[in-house]
């Protein structure tokens, strides 16, 4: 039996998105394969040892149970685990993998991920370079372009930069990008902070509502087209996993529409052409491989209404695995069940630590 860790929580917007993560992917483990151990980060930062049911995970009632004790990840690698300070003293638990189920700031831009480099514990998902690449709207959109990888026009903007003058800034944008544009913080998950604006007075509107999630906004070019995404799994020999459109129940996809309104629909497989499915499966790929992305990614993309053209949007390290979350239902349209699924996360993360 090995010992698996599930860290949740985080010191981010999507704390309460993460809780939720957690408790499907923890009752989705392989019990006969894997005990299983849970680390839990409050909104403040504190670390704690969960000895309860992931039932309690949701709206935080793991932290009333009684059954946390403070807890951190130790970077010694001779201790290769967490350290739990008991009431009778410190009690050292070896860690053989570890599936941080953090979505966003501090856990999904490559923070925690730097910490598990150190402490030589596998984990799954994208290392800490792909992760804070990926996390970075403007880092990834550079990326792409060098890449040749077919997006919508973009722009960014440091906080402090816009500030000094705003007005250059918003008659830039609307020079070469025009209306609508989407305004998003280039550090923020489940679209959380993101606006579309229609007019000079909407698009300044949005930049305040960026700048209160990150301190550099992205703006993007609006694109009239369907939303679809794609799972891709694996390492070296990584594989596109089906492809999936969504339906907003919103004008777009936000963070209400995602997790609050189930009005939203997927559709699953998307309904695009097999071409276009073929090219999102190939694109997802080179850029999974171009931002040097491992064990799996949710890569996400708009098809053209018009021209049917396939452009990226954006890259997810660590998806959503919610009831209603895209990439365990596309892995699941493509054969590999959800518990298959965490094993197979389990054994890609040992495979790169090994360096395989």
């Amino acid at each position: 039996m090995k010992n698996a860790l599930v860290i949740f929580g985080g010191v981010s917007s999507e704390h309460s998105v993460s809780l939720v993560s957690a408790s499907n992917v923890i009752a989705n483990i392989p019990k006969e394969k894997y005990n299983i151990y849970m680390l839990g980060i409050t909104s403040d930062g504190e670390w704690y040892l969960f000895e309860g049911s992931p039932e309690l995970l949701p709206n935080e009632k793991w932290l009333e149970s009684g059954k946390i004790t403070k807890a951190v990840i130790s970077p010694d690698r001779a201790d290769g685990g967490i350290i739990v300070f008991r009431a009778d003293g410190a009690e050292r638990i070896k860690i053989d993998v570890c599936f941080p189920v953090l979505h966003g700031a501090n856990g999904e831009d490559g923070t925690v991920q730097g910490l598990l480099e150190l402490s030589g514990i596998p984990y799954v998902g994208c290392d800490t370079l792909s992760s804070a690449c990926c996390m970075d709207k403007a880092v990834t959109n550079t990326l792409a372009d060098c890449a040749g990888i077919p997006q919508a026009k973009w722009m960014s903007v440091i906080k402090e930069d816009y500030k000094e003058n705003p007005e250059e800034f918003i008659l830039k944008a609307e020079e070469y990008l025009g209306y609508p544009v989407f305004v998003k913080p280039a550090n923020a998950g489940s679209s959380v902070g993101i606006s579309k604006a229609s007019d000079r007075e909407s698009l300044k509107t949005a930049m305040s509502v960026a700048f209160k999630e990150d301190r550099k906004a992205v703006l993007e070019q609006f694109v009239d087209g369907y939303e679809v995404e794609c799972a891709v799994l694996g390492n070296r020999g990584a594989r596109a996993m089906s492809v999936g459109q969504i339906k907003p129940a919103n004008e777009f996809y936000d963070f209400q529409a995602k997790y609050e309104n189930a009005s939203s629909e997927l559709y699953i497989p998307a309904h695009i052409t097999d071409e276009q499915i073929s090219e999102v499966q190939r694109l997802a790929l080179k850029a999974y491989k171009v931002l040097g992305c491992s064990g799996l990614s949710r890569v996400d993309f708009f098809v053209t209404k018009d021209a049917g053209k396939v452009m990226l949007n954006e890259i997810n390290t660590l998806p959503g695995f919610t009831s209603i979350s895209m990439y365990p239902k596309l892995c699941e349209h493509s054969g590999i069940g959800y518990s298959e699924l965490i094993d197979k996360l389990f054994e890609l993360a040992t495979e790169r630590k090994n360096g395989n």
